[in-house]
């Protein structure tokens, strides 16, 4: 093929793209309450899509995917790279654009893109950079049910390695309320990381770090991704009570497939009994070492044993980590 046919072949696929784009806007979202939608948040890699697509295995809900990327949706121009807000913060550009997404009252090519529903009541919002304004949301918009994913931060921060993702470790150290409000205590240490796969770490345990200092037992709903592989009918069953939904059998069935953003092969993802540990071929074992003394720094080495398996359960995080704040 020539490279005027490859141009051609090109524009014609980016134009069946915006087609799609188009198609996918088309859609009514006849809600407007925040209470009739799910907030997922999860860092990237962590296996949110997988959650987020079986939660709504019947198509129930409009899938609003990743919509406080600013780079993608300009409604959220005014949210940084990693955004953090203090609760509390009433500055408009920030609370008229979420208070549009959770409502549903906008649309978005990027945001709508893997929805499959054309009239709907109730949102499933799937995000992987609201981590360090949840209790912002939380407080702005109660009652809207917010649950917070966990995968282990080394199969996390390899598989963004394998796929060239950066690090967003500047975007955190360069907000002065985070650094305030959180991070000070560790900002020389952050600052002197070198390698990325530590960066990856790093970023992983800000993420999370944050929200599980704001919050506690019974106000969101925190699961390890760990665990739906390993007790699915037991995982389904805490995060469909806690989002108010039936359970069915149909929910099992699609978790047993691979979610639609999921470009490491699907294979040994057999549920009840499967290991979640095919990260380790891919770090070594110094790296191993010194993503166990990042988490340490963070206090967060009760979350996984040397296994790479949860070391206590979803619903003790909450509490143990209030147990050690001054």
């Amino acid at each position: 093929m020539n490279g005027f046919d490859a141009s051609i072949r090109e524009r014609t696929k980016a134009g069946l793209r915006g087609v799609k784009s188009m198609v996918k806007q088309a859609h009514f979202d006849l809600g407007g309450d925040h209470r009739d939608t799910i907030f997922l948040a999860g860092s990237g890699r962590g296996g949110t899509t997988w959650i987020a697509e079986m939660i709504n295995y019947d198509n129930a809900f409009r899938f609003i995917f990743e919509p406080f990327n600013a780079r993608t949706v300009p409604l959220c121009g005014a949210f940084g790279n990693r955004q953090y807000l203090r609760p509390g913060d009433d500055r408009p550009e920030f609370v008229d654009a979420a208070r549009a997404i959770v409502n549903g009252k906008f649309r978005n090519g990027w945001a709508d893109y893997y929805n499959h529903r054309v009239v709907s009541k109730k949102r499933l919002i799937k995000d992987i950079r609201a981590h360090l304004f949840l209790r912002w949301l939380f407080e702005k918009f109660p009652g809207m049910p917010i649950v917070l994913m966990f995968r282990h931060p080394c199969a996390v921060a390899s598989s963004r390695l394998r796929y060239g993702w950066g690090h967003d470790l500047e975007a955190f150290l360069h907000q002065p309320q985070l650094l305030e409000d959180h991070l000070s205590p560790m900002r020389e240490r952050l600052e002197q990381l070198k390698e990325p796969f530590e960066m990856h770490v790093a970023q992983w345990c800000i993420e999370n770090y944050v929200p599980l200092r704001q919050f506690t037992a019974g106000e969101i709903h925190v699961a390890f991704y760990e665990d739906f592989r390993s007790d699915p009918r037991r995982e389904i069953a805490r995060l469909f009570a806690f989002i108010g939904r039936p359970l069915t059998e149909d929910a099992f069935a699609r978790l047993a497939r691979p979610s639609s953003m999921a470009w490491e092969s699907a294979a040994g993802i057999a549920l009840g009994g499967a290991r979640s540990d095919g990260w380790r071929s891919f770090v070594s074992d110094g790296e191993a070492r010194r993503a166990a003394e990042i988490l340490q720094m963070f206090g967060l080495e009760r979350l996984y044993d040397d296994g790479a398996e949860p070391r206590i359960s979803a619903n003790e995080i909450l509490p143990a980590v209030a147990a050690t704040r001054p």
